[in-house]
C-alpha cells in the first residue's frame, strides 16, 4: 500500500509538530489540498537551508497534493525576529524585488510546472500587505491577538530576556504572517501551512486566526531545525552559505559540499535530501559509508544542477583526489598577466581565490603543509606565483587542506 503524504513526511523524518495530524492525515487521504510555505527574500538565492522546506513542497506534488509558494514581498520589508539576535538590514523595494525574481527561478527547478492541478502557485504577501488600512487591520485583526500571548513567543522572549533590542516593526511581523494564511485561505483555498520548528508560534498564530475569524480548520505542520553535530546549522560551512544559485556556487562546490557530510547524517540526508524511495535506501544503507556520500552527493547535486553536472562533479573529484590533475568541474579563479608582473605571491592569489580571507590564517596553514599547488606542498609563505607554474591549458589547481580546491586560470 502506497504512504500517504503524512506517512511519507514522517518516514523521512521532515516531522516536527502538527496541529492535528489526525485530521489532516484524514483530509489529504480525501483530497488533494494546497498548502504553502513562506520564503523571504533577504538574498539574491536560497541556500541549502531551505532546502528541507523545498523538498516538502515537492513531496506535495509527488502525493497529487498543490504547493502554494509565497515569496514574502510584503515581510522581507518588515524582517522576521525568528531565530535572530538583532534587527534585520531592510532591504531597498529595488533589491527585494530582484531577489523575488531570482528566487523563483530555483523553485522552477525542484518544483513540476506541467500538471495544472499540481504546479506550484506563486504568490508575493506584498500585493495584499502593500495595501492595508491600518486603522481597519487593527479593527479587524488586531483585535484577535493579545499582547500577553506574543511576548510569550520564543522568538521575542529570548530577544527579550538577552535585553536585544526588538523593534516594533518586528514584532508586529507574527501577525501579519498570520494574516497571510488567511488571505490564502480565502482567495486559494489554502488548507495548511508548513514551515521550521522556528514558525511554530507563527503558524499556530495563522491556524487561530482564521478558526476565530471564519470559523474555518486549517492546518499547521512543522519540520525539525536541522544542527549539525559542530553546532552549526545546515548549509553554513567554513567558506560561508551553502547556495543554491550556480553563479554563487559551483557544481562542483555543491557536490563536495553533501559529500563532506558527516558519517552521522549520510541515510538522515539520503531520506531528506534526495529523490531516492525509502525502499532503495534500506537496501543500500550498509555500503561502504563513501560510497554512500558519493550517492548522497551525485544525488542532491543531479536534482539542482541536472545530471550531467553531477557527473562531471564526481569526475572531477577523483581527478583532484587521485591524480595531479586540474579536474574539469573545479571552480575557476582567473588572474591576468599583469598581476603576475607585479610579484603576486601565494598569501594574496588564496585572497583572491576567496578560499580563505585571511591573512593570519593562510600563514598558519602554510605551516601547518596544507597549502598545496598541483598537489605539491608550499612551504615558503613568500612564494611567488611564476609563468612557470601554468601547465599547457595555462592553469593550475590551488589547495587548502584536503577539501578546498580552486583551478587558477591565466588570462
Amino acid at each position: 500500500m502506497k504512504d500517504s503524504y503524512l506517512s511519507e513526511f514522517k518516514k523521512r523524518e521532515y516531522f516536527n509538530q502538527c496541529t492535528n495530524s489526525d485530521e489532516l492525515e484524514k483530509l489529504m487521504n480525501q483530497k488533494k489540498i494546497k498548502a504553502y510555505i513562506g520564503f523571504d527574500c533577504t538574498a539574491p538565492s536560497l541556500h541549502v537551508g531551505s532546502l528541507l522546506q523545498i523538498m516538502c513542497l515537492r513531496l506535495l506534488q509527488k502525493h497529487g497534493h498543490q504547493p502554494i509558494v509565497l515569496l514574502g514581498g510584503g515581510t522581507t520589508r518588515i524582517g522576521d525576529p525568528s531565530g535572530k539576535d538583532e534587527t534585520r538590514k531592510i532591504l531597498s523595494e529595488k533589491e527585494i524585488e530582484r531577489n523575488i525574481k531570482n528566487i523563483q527561478k530555483i523553485f522552477k527547478i525542484y518544483l513540476k510546472t506541467s500538471n495544472p492541478k499540481t504546479k506550484p502557485i506563486f504568490v508575493n504577501n506584498y500585493k495584499w500587505l502593500g495595501k492595508l488600512n491600518y486603522i481597519k487591520f487593527l479593527r479587524e485583526i488586531g483585535k484577535h491577538f493579545t499582547i500577553n500571548k506574543m511576548l510569550n513567543f520564543e522568538s521575542v522572549k529570548l530577544r527579550l530576556e538577552r535585553e536585544q533590542s526588538l523593534s516594533y516593526m518586528e514584532f508586529n511581523y507574527m501577525i501579519l504572517q498570520a494574516y497571510d494564511f488567511l488571505e490564502l485561505n480565502k482567495n486559494k483555498n489554502c488548507l495548511m501551512q508548513i514551515g521550521g520548528s522556528d514558525q511554530w508560534g507563527n503558524i499556530v498564530n495563522g491556524v487561530d486566526l482564521i478558526k476565530r475569524h471564519s470559523g474555518k480548520q486549517v492546518f499547521g505542520l512543522t519540520t525539525p531545525l536541522i544542527t549539525l553535530a559542530s553546532g552549526s546549522k545546515m548549509g553554513k560551512t567554513e567558506k560561508g552559505a551553502v547556495w543554491l544559485e550556480k553563479k554563487f556556487l559551483s557544481p562542483y562546490d555543491y557536490w563536495q559540499y553533501w559529500r563532506n557530510t558527516d558519517d552521522r547524517y549520510v541515510i538522515k540526508f539520503l531520506k531528506m535530501y534526495t529523490d531516492l524511495s525509502l525502499e532503495k535506501i534500506e537496501e543500500i544503507k550498509n555500503k561502504d559509508i563513501n560510497e554512500l556520500k558519493k550517492i548522497l552527493a551525485s544525488e542532491c547535486t543531479k536534482m539542482l544542477h541536472g545530471v550531467n553536472e553531477a557527473k562531471l562533479s564526481e569526475k572531477t573529484a577523483i581527478q583532484t583526489f587521485s591524480e595531479k590533475s586540474t579536474g574539469d568541474g573545479l571552480p575557476v579563479i582567473q588572474i591576468k598577466q599583469s598581476e603576475i608582473e607585479k610579484n603576486l605571491d601565494i598569501i594574496n592569489l588564496i585572497l583572491l581565490s576567496k578560499l580563505e580571507n585571511s591573512k593570519s590564517e593562510i600563514r598558519r596553514i602554510i605551516r601547518n603543509k596544507g597549502v598545496k599547488i598541483n598537489n605539491s606542498t608550499i612551504e615558503d609563505e613568500k612564494l611567488l606565483i611564476l609563468n612557470s607554474f601554468f601547465e599547457k591549458d595555462k592553469s593550475f589547481k590551488l589547495s587548502l587542506g584536503k577539501k578546498r580546491h580552486v583551478k587558477v586560470k591565466l588570462i
